[in-house]
């Protein structure tokens, strides 16, 4: 059976969610298909190409059927669909942030967002900057809401007083309360 970029893509997600970005190879994805490394190098041509195309294939989980009219809460929407396409494949963030992919589903979703922004009123460059702002924030906290080990979040910090005082609220693992602090401050106007 003849094999496609897609087929190629596909299998190296299920690989990545199996068993990790590091286990991802072109070795890897030519077992998983029965096929030579040849042919999914035909499909892919080198590693940061596969990485692009992953990706934007993580990125396509971002549904944009069916969002709010107002442009904050649009915008809101867009990042908080962004982050559960990035938690849905395993290490999907680190896949993303490793990338500078201009795909189809990547423009569709930043060509989403900031249309939110602009029709906030926030100046071209405003837009342009906040939809950077969001899309990092969102890429590091999923990163390490993935990297995370359960219960590791023991922080010796020393004699630093200011870090000692806001210590509670370093060592929370509340991801989902982050995320939307941080969308909210990203996004006050």
């Amino acid at each position: 059976m003849t094999k496609s970029q897609a087929d190629v893509v596909r299998a190296a997600l299920e690989i990545l969610d199996e068993r990790g970005a590091e286990a991802v190879s072109m070795r890897a994805i030519a077992q998983k298909l029965d096929v030579r490394m040849n042919t999914v190098l035909w499909h892919v041509k080198t590693k940061a190409r596969l990485e692009e195309l992953m990706a934007d294939a993580i990125v396509a989980g971002v549904s944009l059927a069916g969002l709010p009219r107002r442009w904050h809460d649009r915008a809101a929407e867009i990042v908080r669909r962004y982050r559960q396409a990035l938690l849905a494949h395993r290490d999907g963030a680190a896949v993303v942030a490793g990338t500078y992919a201009a795909e189809p589903a990547t423009l569709d979703t930043a060509e989403a967002l900031v249309t939110a922004l602009l029709d906030g009123g926030l100046s071209e460059r405003d837009a342009a900057w906040t939809c950077w702002g969001l899309i990092y924030f969102v890429l590091g906290l999923a990163q390490e809401e993935q990297a995370l080990p359960a219960g590791s979040r023991d922080l010796a910090v020393g004699e630093r007083p200011s870090l000692r005082r806001v210590l509670p609220f370093l060592a929370e693992e509340s991801f989902d309360e982050r995320f939307e602090f941080g969308v909210a401050r990203l996004l006050a106007r």
